[in-house]
């Protein structure tokens, strides 16, 4: 048989085309399968895969979604999200405008869509969660542990972002909305930014009444921690905070079925609101000053390592990659889904959108710079992560008609967008508790999850919890995710092997990969994130918020959360070679980063053709020039 009726087998199998029987062998007393396809009989002895080794006939029957469509909307509800409309505008506000989206557009197209295409390949090939997935190299499976523990901390400020946006949405049906007028304790400097401001003449230089509103009135934020500290929550964030993990509990109990079916909405209806706001932008005086600031190249930039670093750990945030999220929801496609269509769409909508989400925040920074007085776009606010709580407020204040029910639509939109976000990734945690503990009800796993979510999440509606956040933010999330996602394309381009990839994936789908990405995932995507790495180790400077450093014990949190993330990969990895049963500890070595024996397609018959299939490779292939090359071309 030649590698095509091979493929043809696995299908065959999963659609009780080919017959199978188990017939003892008298002498021995193992199994062996045999199988009868096309007049061609074809025999596996169990003594090759043991037999409680094999994945189970109940173990092979893994939830999927009603239909194939709502992987593509679920993917692009969770890509699409908090770190399109509210991450992607103030990282690109803080390094340039025009000299941030080249190099995240070249960072997309060389290991943002190629790592993504890779998790979803390894989440369907494999159908388990991303611990699990990991059995394709025990040795690094430490990966996945810390991955899922800084997706758990990214759960838990991005239901803040949340709560500050049900905060707002609560506020916009009040008859004036408050964050167009001056209040008398904020002083002289403050600008109104209400449609009946626009042509005030006698402005000076200031600050906008929405900042000052989001600064003063919701956070009650203090210049430092060095003095007061964090503060006690406000009770009225803790309330919005509630709500939030209400909504995303309710969602979580109904498995991800439902989930599947509200990502219609999810990934839709957010688009129709932007595409208002972006009309409403460009229509403002000094528009188009903020977005020629945003998308005027400056080449120059390009030589400049920090913003390469910052379009990469952006593009973490804007495709979900290196967080467990998109192996966990690939796991419940159907075996044959040719994805690759999904990839291409999906990370091109993502990237589409963080660029309309910038033409809108740039063109309202233009128009701010416009009334303000300032010369300097990137001076027009103060960056951080409540960028889009003051110039998206900037922008409906300037609507002339219904202010209140565009504001309304606005925050109700960002709810959506940050429920999607959230629920994946909450998803993903609760998956990996449920594949261990598969005895659990899943209802009881999200409202554990719904209520640790909660009390975590109470540090960051204290008036210092934007403090907390930034410190997540880069210790918890960001600086982790670069490591990790650094030692996933080592594990799985070099110990597993481009190569058996590429071969995965030709069993799955019938289609050869190509070179673009093999090179990618083998050379390309590791090496840049490694450089990247390196600078940002050699050119480390403490931490800041606004200008303002932390106190030494902040920045001390701040390392053990990093440590706590990036140690599982060590930990796990001595873990597992202690467990392997070689007497030596390089032999220990060896087989921990061999697959485990039950890797390979969950479902029982399409696994046996998948042994078939190997077993034909090893007997025809031989390699090719030496091991580097036969794992990228072979």
């Amino acid at each position: 048989m030649d590698d095509a009726e091979y493929q043809k087998l696995g299908r065959s199998m999963a659609e009780s085309e080919g017959s199978r029987a188990q017939q003892p062998d008298v002498a021995t007393g193992i199994s062996a399968i045999v199988y009868t396809a096309r007049g061609e009989e074809l025999t596996i002895n169990c003594d090759v895969v043991q037999e409680e080794e094999v994945p189970s006939e109940s173990s092979g029957q893994r939830e999927q979604w009603s239909k194939g469509v709502e992987f593509l909307f679920s993917c692009i509800a969770l890509s699409v999200g908090l770190g399109n409309v509210w991450r992607f505008p103030f990282i690109a506000l803080e390094n340039g405008g025009g000299a941030f989206l080249i190099p995240y557009v070249i960072v997309l197209l060389l290991i943002g869509r190629p790592i993504y295409y890779l998790e979803v390949i390894i989440g369907q090939f494999s159908s388990r969660g991303c611990i699990k997935a990991f059995d394709m190299a025990p040795l690094m499976k430490g990966i996945a542990y810390g991955q899922v523990y800084s997706t758990a901390l990214a759960i838990t400020y991005y239901a803040c972002i949340m709560a500050l946006t049900i905060r707002y949405l609560v506020a916009s049906f009040d008859e004036v909305l408050p964050w167009t007028y001056c209040l008398v304790e904020w002083g002289s400097n403050c600008v109104a930014t209400g449609a009946t401001a626009a042509n005030d003449t006698s402005i000076v230089q200031g600050v906008s009444s929405a900042e000052l509103y989001f600064t003063r009135t919701v956070l009650r934020e203090p210049e430092n921690l060095d003095e007061s500290g964090l503060g006690t929550p406000s009770w009225d964030l803790v309330l919005c905070l509630m709500a939030t993990w209400v909504i995303i509990g309710t969602v979580l109990c109904k498995g991800i079925r439902s989930s599947g079916k509200a990502s219609y909405f999810l990934a839709l209806f957010p688009y129709v609101i932007m595409f208002i706001l972006l009309i409403r932008a460009v229509t403002l005086p000094g528009a188009w000053r903020g977005i020629v600031y945003f998308l005027e190249p400056q080449w120059s930039q390009l030589l400049n390592p920090h913003v390469w670093y910052a379009a990469i750990t952006q593009m973490f945030f804007s495709l979900a990659i290196c967080f467990g999220t998109l192996v966990m929801y690939a796991s419940f496609n159907d075996f044959h889904k040719n994805v690759h269509k999904d990839v291409i769409i999906i990370t091109t909508i993502d990237s589409l959108t963080s660029i309309l989400a910038g033409c809108i925040i740039f063109g309202i920074l233009g128009n701010l710079a416009h009334e303000t007085k300032t010369e300097d776009i990137s001076q027009v606010v103060k960056g951080g992560a409540g960028l889009a709580f003051i110039s998206y407020p900037e922008a409906i204040a300037k609507f002339n008609y219904l202010p209140q029910l565009f504001a309304v639509l606005f925050f109700f939109m960002l709810l959506v967008l940050g429920i999607g976000s959230n629920i994946g990734m909450a998803s993903c945690v609760i998956n990996v508790v449920k594949d261990r503990f598969t005895h659990l009800p899943h209802w009881l796993l999200a409202v554990s999850a719904s209520v640790i979510g909660f009390l975590c999440g109470l540090v960051y509606m204290t008036p210092g919890g934007q403090f907390v956040l930034n410190l997540v933010d880069f210790y918890g999330c960001t600086f982790i995710a670069l490591v990790l996602a650094i030692a996933e394309l080592l594990a799985v381009g070099w110990i597993y092997g481009v190569k058996r990839i590429c071969s995965d994936i030709e069993f799955m789908l019938n289609v050869k990969t190509s070179f673009y990405w093999r090179i990618c995932w083998a050379i390309v995507a590791p090496g840049l994130m490694f450089l990247v790495l390196v600078y940002m180790l050699c050119s480390y400077e403490p931490l800041t918020y606004r200008g303002v450093e932390y106190p030494p014990a902040y920045y001390m949190a701040g390392w053990i959360i990093w440590g706590l993330g990036v140690l599982q990969l060590p930990f796990w990895a001595l873990y597992t070679i202690f467990q392997q049963p070689g007497k030596t500890f390089s032999s220990k070595l060896r087989m921990a980063m061999q697959p485990t024996a039950n890797w390979g397609p969950l479902q029982l018959q399409k696994y046996e053709a998948y042994i078939l299939y190997r077993k034909r490779k090893a007997d025809t292939k031989s390699p090719r020039g030496g091991y580097v090359f036969d794992n990228i071309f072979g």
